[in-house]
């Protein structure tokens, strides 16, 4: 009995009772087939590149640089027949010196001068009813243009009765001005806000700049433009009508 319990270890396979040999076979077959997977790509990174590979890159590049040296004349195209002109077209943009009424050509410069004054006179001339005295109905605008012209050269302080209310604020001084700015900011409040129809020209703005330089400055008063300025400006009055260059402001016949 001892005996056959002795040689049936002895036959027994060295192999646990739990070992699927079949299993074990096939994970090894997985293991060989992916290293050679492996190998396989790296061989194939490491293949230098085909001749042909080179040969296209070059026939590529010979016909592109054959393009470029032609000057680009492969794709041209020109619809137009010899010496076509392209005919101007009509447009509202302000684009050079322009022939018109001198009246137009002043309030239209006048107008851009404007639009630092409108923060306190208002868009359209009306003031703001308590600090600000309107220029729309204004006699100080309607009336004597010297007197307007020495207000917005020299500022205005004190009391100042405009259309039947008084306003008694401080206006600063808008000098430095050129005549031609003058004029034009002179003109533009007259007939935009009131209808006068008239201009004021350069040249008289001009000598209402020579008084504004030999008064001593400083904000003017109401008792100094009723004493000394309550008058049309001095020079020829010029019809509103006269053709000019609106960038020169000289009549469009002597030009």
């Amino acid at each position: 009995m001892a005996n056959s319990q002795h040689t049936n270890k002895i036959d027994r396979p060295d192999l646990e009772d739990s070992t699927n040999v079949v299993e074990k076979h096939e994970k090894l077959l997985e293991i060989s087939a992916s290293q050679a997977r492996e190998n396989q790509i790296s061989e194939t990174g490491m293949e230098p590149v085909s001749l042909w590979v080179f040969l296209a890159s070059a026939i590529v590049l010979l016909i592109g640089g054959g393009v470029l040296g032609a000057g680009g004349k492969l794709f041209s195209y020109n619809p137009h027949p010899e010496g076509y002109t392209r005919p101007d077209f009509a447009s509202d943009a302000d684009t050079g010196p322009t022939i018109g009424p001198i009246a137009e050509a002043l309030a239209k410069r006048g107008k851009n001068i404007y639009a630092k004054c409108s923060g306190c006179h208002g868009s359209t001339g009306s003031g703001d009813g308590n600090q600000y005295p309107p220029l729309a109905g204004s006699e100080w605008v309607t009336g004597n243009t010297a007197r307007l012209a020495q207000i917005i050269l020299n500022g205005l302080s004190g009391p100042i009765d405009v259309a039947g209310k008084t306003y008694n604020g401080n206006m600063p001084a808008q000098a430095p001005l050129t005549a031609a700015e003058l004029a034009a900011v002179m003109t533009y409040i007259r007939n935009e806000f009131n209808d006068v129809g008239d201009v004021v020209s350069v040249e008289q703005a001009a000598g209402a700049i020579r008084v504004y330089e030999s008064r001593p400055q400083g904000a003017i008063t109401v008792k100094e433009l009723d004493a000394d300025h309550d008058q049309m400006l001095e020079g020829e009055v010029v019809d509103p009508s006269t053709s000019v260059n609106f960038e020169t402001l000289q009549p469009a016949a002597a030009e």
